[in-house]
């Protein structure tokens, strides 16, 4: 358990570490939220066909913004470890004691400090435009371990894809396809009953919209969720935990 546990902190310092020395990465992640929140945002909250329920269009898509900004950052966290295969770094790990399920873990919980960081500049963009921010303890916690879990889950199917690729040219290409129809298979920009029956059997299965919609709970003054937090934590959850199973018995695979 030891073992487990020294392994997990080891890996999260280590990226944590690469992070710090390149700031401008969470600056670049950082422009595209602010672009859909300031550009987007402001442009359909002048429409009046999307049913928000009492809130404004801007106040219902901040949530799927912040969302989208974990979504687009972890699922493109895997080309990391095509490089650090190429480098040599992962056949160093794959010959020490430390547990395989450990490395991936302490790279998702990386990608989890990462989306935090994230989450900051999405509110404040989102303070700057007026938007109806919940500030008691309750829901900041919450939204806290959802973008955390979130990102946990992306940047682990993130490894999944880079473990069956194995190379950076299929793993961007593979990693363009899935990031818009996740987004736009969700309801991080409109309601799901708006969505034609096939498109809504999708979004029921997309584990970006369990997330939109724990952050649209605990995020927005007035803010609705439609499951309770049980069951969307739950399912993000599950889901985390089968990519971190598949994950960990890929990830020696990547080396050969």
């Amino acid at each position: 358990m030891n073992n487990f546990v020294y392994a997990t902190t080891a890996v999260t310092r280590a990226e944590i570490r690469k992070l710090m020395r390149d700031p401008m990465e969470l600056f670049s992640r950082a422009v595209q939220p602010v672009l859909w929140l300031a550009v987007f945002g402001e442009v359909f909250s002048k429409v009046r066909g999307i049913p928000t329920g009492a809130i404004s269009y801007l106040d219902f898509m901040a949530p799927g913004i912040l969302a989208q900004s974990i979504l687009f950052s972890a699922i493109f966290y895997g080309i990391a470890i095509i490089w650090e295969r190429d480098l040599g770094i992962v056949h160093k790990l794959l010959v020490t004691p430390a547990p395989r399920s450990a490395l991936v873990l302490g790279k998702a919980f990386a990608s989890g400090l990462r989306g935090l960081v994230q989450a900051v500049v999405v509110y404040l963009v989102a303070l700057l435009l007026h938007v109806g921010i919940r500030w008691d303890p309750v829901g900041m916690l919450t939204v806290s371990v959802a973008v955390f879990l979130g990102s946990c889950i992306f940047s682990t199917f993130s490894l999944v894809i880079a473990c069956v690729v194995k190379t950076r040219e299929r793993f961007m290409g593979i990693g363009q396809v899935l990031t818009m129809p996740l987004f736009f298979a969700s309801n991080a920009i409109y309601p799901i009953e708006l969505m034609p029956g096939w498109l809504k059997a999708i979004a029921l299965v997309n584990p970006l919209t369990y997330l939109v919609d724990a952050l649209r709970g605990a995020m927005i003054t007035g803010g609705h969720a439609v499951y309770p937090l049980s069951t969307s934590f739950g399912v993000m959850v599950g889901v985390f935990l089968a990519f971190l199973l598949t994950a960990a018995r890929l990830y020696p695979g990547l080396v050969r």
